[in-house]
Parts: structure tokens; C-alpha cells; sequence
């Protein structure tokens, strides 16, 4: 088996660099994508993103929490089809509980502090995605599969 702390580096440097995710949810099997500000915690165990319950991402991850999320490097260029790097993370969405919003708050708004007055509305879910698997895909068709509980 091989060493998989570089391509957690890499994954750890993407999800760093990038503000912006594509969420995957479903209402009865109809696919349903949203653009979301995230943040990922420092082991990459875990996502978060902040949306209003009163959204259909929110009433779809309350139906059923199975959610991807896209995050990727893309730049709009011919180039990215050799040098862009994706990576889609799934796993369970739920929104944070008490006990823990303050952690997860202050990791969100590290990464997102010019939305500090969306996030602190009372009708804002902080929300939590607890990764199984990352697909890392690098040069247009080099996949790497990475599961979480494999880690140390």
C-alpha cells in the first residue's frame, strides 16, 4: 500500500485554497446541486457549510442526510483539463448541535468572516458533513480513493 500522507496533503491544500463547493443532495431520487461556502476541519474528517433551514438543500438533508460535495481548482482554462485537481467528499450531513457550534463556528468563520452577520441569523443552520470518502481526481483521470477511517 502506498503512503497516503502526500495526497493527504494535496487534499488538504485544495480544500485550503478553495471557498467554494457544489453540494449534492436529492428529493426522491431527483439530484439537487447547491453552491455552498465551506470549511474543512483540520483533520478533513469533517465539512461545513452554513445554509437557512428554509432552503431546499436544508429540507433535503433533513429527509435524508446521504450528501457529495465537489470542491475543485478549475480556473476556466484549456489547461485545467491537465492541471486541475477535484475532489468529491461524501459521507452524512447534520446540522451542528450545542456543544459544538462554537468550534465549528469559529473554524467556519476563519475562512469566511465576511459572513459572521449571515451565519449568526437565527434561521442560519451551521451544518456538518462527516466525510466516509474522499475521490481525489488529478491530471483529468487519476482517481484516487481515500477513506476516512483508514486514517490514523
Amino acid at each position: 500500500m502506498h503512503d497516503i500522507n502526500p495526497i493527504k496533503r494535496r487534499l488538504e491544500k485544495l480544500l485550503e485554497s478553495q471557498k467554494l463547493a457544489v453540494l449534492a443532495t436529492h428529493d426522491q431520487g431527483q439530484p439537487y446541486g447547491s453552491l455552498v461556502s465551506f470549511a474543512a476541519t483540520k483533520d478533513l474528517k469533517q465539512i461545513l457549510f452554513a445554509t437557512t433551514r428554509s432552503t431546499r438543500k436544508y429540507a433535503n438533508l433533513k429527509e435524508d442526510a446521504r450528501v457529495a460535495m465537489v470542491i475543485d481548482s478549475r480556473e476556466n482554462a484549456e489547461r485545467d483539463l491537465h492541471k486541475a485537481m477535484a475532489v468529491t467528499a461524501t459521507g452524512k450531513a447534520e446540522e451542528t448541535g450545542p456543544g459544538e457550534e462554537e468550534a465549528c463556528f469559529s473554524i467556519y468563520l476563519e475562512k469566511h468572516p465576511y459572513l459572521r452577520d449571515f451565519v449568526n441569523s437565527p434561521t442560519c443552520a451551521l451544518v456538518r458533513v462527516r466525510v466516509d470518502t474522499y475521490y481525489l481526481v488529478r491530471r483529468f483521470q487519476e482517481v484516487t480513493e481515500l477513506h476516512v477511517e483508514d486514517w490514523t
